[in-house]
């Protein structure tokens, strides 16, 4: 029996991964881990774990045993701090268990936004312009946006309207940076890239609208300079994986403003459409053929709700 262990199983990527290799491979057994208990992941795996944060001394360790105790086949870390940790620790596995992530040039790239601003710079990819929060001064062009350096989901970002602003968040967030505000905001695209391990890349280009941060309605569009820049980062960054970029279609043209290097909240939703890349890191991994779909132009995805009762408190809960 194949066994594949999807870490953070608390969030909406790892969840919608169980469901499509459930979907795909109904005979692998699924196991989680995520730090808390309070989410809906064991209804999407076999077996759910209480890990470690990835900051914890001993999360190295205690993944080792897991992957020992579970016999585990693959693993699949699905967000990105345990992505940054292993990218940086310079580790393709875990006691001996291969982990199907991206290749860590481009992890390290896309987790720091003042490096993938940098990036973009380097190849020649128009972008806003980007610096370290600590350079801002009042010459800094305004309104502008204010956010982590290393962050998800459009958690502490502002718009700054006023130096003094700036000024205010950056004592209280100092490793930030300051971009440009690019509009129109109904304009932004979120774009899932794949690369196969011989070379091939798809990009798919989502029109969408952010609700509570995340993707709530996005249409399929085919913008050629958005295709041209995805292929262009993924060359770059010799991509090996599933990430993602997100842009503005601004007057001067498409602008990517930052690179995640992770599937997204997306995931699901574009494999409903037929881009499926989450299941094509699967396929690799096993050795099998990927085949490329690109869903056609105006295809229209939603997010939508469910709810699900646990029982007692007893039922489900992490070993």
């Amino acid at each position: 029996m194949t066994t594949v262990l999807i870490t953070a199983i608390g969030g909406d990527i790892a969840q919608g991964l169980a469901t499509i290799l459930r979907e795909a491979y109904p005979q692998f057994r699924l196991v989680g881990m995520d730090i808390h208990e309070r989410h809906g992941g064991q209804l999407s795996v076999d077996a759910l774990h209480k890990a470690p944060p990835v900051a914890d001394p001993n999360y190295l360790a205690w993944l080792s045993d897991l992957m020992r105790r579970e016999k585990v086949n693959h693993c699949i870390p699905t967000s990105e701090a345990e992505l940054v940790f292993l990218a940086r620790q310079g580790l393709a596995a875990v006691a001996d268990v291969p982990l199907v992530m991206p290749n860590a040039k481009s992890v390290l790239v896309g987790c720091d936004k003042l490096s993938t601003a940098q990036f973009l710079t380097s190849i020649g990819c128009p972008g806003p312009w980007t610096l370290a929060a600590a350079d801002a001064d009042a010459t800094v062009p305004l309104p502008c946006v204010f956010k982590p350096r290393c962050s998800a989901g459009s958690k502490s970002v502002f718009i700054c309207k006023t130096f003094a602003e700036i000024a205010f968040y950056r004592e209280r967030h100092p490793n930030s940076v300051v971009q440009e505000l690019l509009l129109p905001a109904e304009q932004e695209v979120t774009c899932a890239i794949y690369r196969t391990k011989d070379g091939r890349t798809a990009v798919l280009q989502l029109l969408r609208t952010l609700v509570g941060g995340f993707t709530g309605w996005a249409r399929v569009i085919d913008n050629p300079e958005v295709s041209k820049q995805c292929v262009q980062i993924a060359e770059a960054l010799d991509l090996s994986g599933g990430i993602n970029a997100q842009l503005r279609l601004t007057d001067r043209g498409p602008r990517i403003f930052e690179i995640n290097p992770r599937f997204s909240s997306t995931l699901l939703l574009r494999h409903k459409m037929g881009f499926r890349d989450g299941l094509w890191s699967m396929q690799e991994a096993l050795g099998e053929k990927v085949s490329f779909y690109h869903p056609p132009v105006g295809t229209t995805g939603v997010r939508v709700q469910d709810a699900a009762v646990l029982g007692n408190g007893k039922q489900g809960s992490c070993a």
